[in-house]
């Protein structure tokens, strides 16, 4: 096998996604702490003298404990070398980890053990379902009072549709947390706790018959597991390799990420359970990431994470072939060759210059402005276009003023570049210029970060109006004359950064009255 197969084979590229609160975050941190990216792992919430998580590196996501943009990282664990695309949880940010979950091969669900399965992560969940993407579940916070086990199961099969399979089974929890039973060796692992954020803790590996597991564990909970245990064999689906590749069965561990129970053995588990990178979906067929010629997309753009740059990233997913630093690739959608600068492999806003990068990596590169989400890279000489991603249909919309008129210009420049990140969308009256501007948002949070950003990034103060609409459709039509439509009372005309038609209403029912009183108009509730 060449060595740039062999690159290939031991690259793994996953999103972390859950409701927010879950503990996403707090298990990323594990992991990095696993592979030797950081000495000490960080929490959401920093105390004084505690980190905060590498993850969440703007202002706004320390202030209120949650992140806001998706963020990417890079580790090395025994062989491999891991790409983690961490997710906001909060809904209002979904469209960022839709996005994210285009850029991963698998996904990682955690669980809050005391909760069960909340509403976003059945919004989540429906994502990776659409796009068949193998799903294993880690049950966190099993160091708190949990539900009872075979419940949360049945919650997870029932809600989100997919059988389980735990590879793992927890010992007791809450303060009576021991450990976990591996059901494959019928070992069990127990742990003794550990320094908050380090990964030393006691670990003993012992055999179920092992006289020395009866001192350890509480009066009843041999018993307990033993049941528990035989009524496993007897009820859950049986662990099927081809069934967890094409994301019908979700195999399932219990751990918990603040104590560090329980996560390198699954991290262990992951890895040998997941596959290297895999073909991608192009216009002309399937893309195999063993090709030797380089194809990429991006996927999500940022800007100003360095604020001494003022810069933008464009991140991009490599699909097939290799990457080296200088190489001159050709833009797609821009129709024209382009050199890709500055390379960088991002630790959320930490970064390092990268020489090579392979299929399944995740890489920064420098964005003078000209990609857009859902652009294709390849070689000059070919044409090929990865499936696009879809921008979904805001739900709350506001004007935004301008305070001081005399700074149009940052103004106009910051909206375009934060919309161009995807996290809201932009549009304008139909008949007007940039006078009018109209910001629609999947939810209402966005609104605040918009403001938030305005005023640190781009010195700009802003007044939001709240807007009474609700309903948005792309037109689909070719040649389309706005001014013959014919709408409701409560119907808006405008258009989007590209030009694009689109129609907005305040009431559900008056698109279906739009349709009626326009014969042969094709609406969409997805633009691409």
């Amino acid at each position: 096998m060449s060595q740039y197969q062999s690159e290939i084979n031991r690259r793994r590229t996953f999103a972390i996604i859950s409701h927010p609160d879950a503990g996403k975050t707090t298990l990323t941190e594990k992991f990095l702490l696993y592979g030797g990216a950081i000495a000490q792992a960080g929490q959401v919430k920093g105390k004084k003298n505690t980190r905060a998580a590498t993850s969440d590196w703007m202002e706004i996501e320390k202030q209120r404990g949650i992140s806001v943009t998706s963020s990417v990282m890079q580790f090395q664990y025994e062989g491999y070398c891991i790409n983690i695309l961490d997710t906001p949880g909060h809904q209002d940010f979904s469209e960022d980890t839709y996005r994210t979950l285009m850029a991963a091969d698998a996904a990682v669900m955690v669980i809050d053990g005391a909760k069960g399965v909340e509403p976003q992560t059945r919004k989540l969940f429906k994502v990776c379902a659409m796009r068949h993407i193998p799903i294993f579940t880690f049950i966190n916070k099993m160091d708190r009072e949990a539900m009872d086990i075979f419940e949360l199961l049945d919650d997870i099969e029932n809600e989100l549709g997919i059988a389980t399979c735990p590879v793992n089974w927890p010992i007791g929890s809450g303060k009576a947390f021991k450990g976990v039973y591996d059901r494959n060796t019928e070992k069990v692992l127990l742990f003794s706790d550990t320094e908050k954020g380090t990964k030393e803790g006691e670990e003993l590996d012992l055999s179920i018959n092992d006289p020395q597991i009866d001192s350890i564990l509480d009066p009843g909970q041999k018993e307990k597991l033993m049941d528990d245990i035989e009524l496993l064999d007897g009820a859950s689906a049986e662990f099927d390799q081809e069934l967890v590749s094409q994301g019908k069965l979700s195999p399932v561990f219990f751990g918990s990420a603040l104590t560090n129970f329980g996560v390198e053995t699954f991290l262990k588990h992951f890895l040998q359970m997941t596959t290297s990178p895999l073909p991608r979906k192009a216009d002309v067929g399937l893309i195999d990431p063993m090709e030797e010629e380089f194809s990429a997309f991006v996927f999500k753009i940022q800007a100003n994470m360095n604020k001494a740059h003022r810069d933008r990233i464009a991140f991009i997913r490599i699909c097939s072939g290799k990457f080296t630093a200088g190489m001159e690739v050709y833009h797609v959608q821009g129709g024209r060759k382009q050199r890709l600068s500055q390379p960088q492999q991002i630790m959320a806003q930490d970064r390092k210059i990268v020489d090579e990068a392979y299929a399944g990596d995740i890489i920064g590169v420098f964005d003078p402005g000209i990609f857009s989400i859902g652009d294709t890279l390849c070689m000059p000489g070919r044409q090929i276009k990865y499936e696009g991603i879809p921008t979904f249909a805001p739900e709350h919309f506001a004007r935004v003023r301008q305070i001081d008129t005399m700074k149009r210009k940052q103004f106009v420049k910051g909206i375009e570049q934060i919309a161009q990140e995807g996290a809201i969308q932009i549009f304008q009256e139909f008949n007007t210029g940039m006078e009018e501007i109209i910001v629609g948002v999947v939810g209402v949070l966005q609104f605040d970060v918009l403001k938030y950003r305005l005023e640190n990034e781009y010195n700009v103060d802003i007044r939001l109006e709240p807007l009474p609409y609700e309903h948005i459709r792309w037109i689909e039509n070719e040649d389309i004359d706005m001014s013959k439509l014919v709408g409701t009372s409560d119907m808006k005309k405008i258009k989007d950064l590209k030009g694009r038609p689109l129609l907005i209403w305040a009431n559900a029912w008056s698109v279906g009255m739009t349709l009626d009183r326009n014969p042969g108009l094709i609406l969409s509730e997805f633009g691409q």
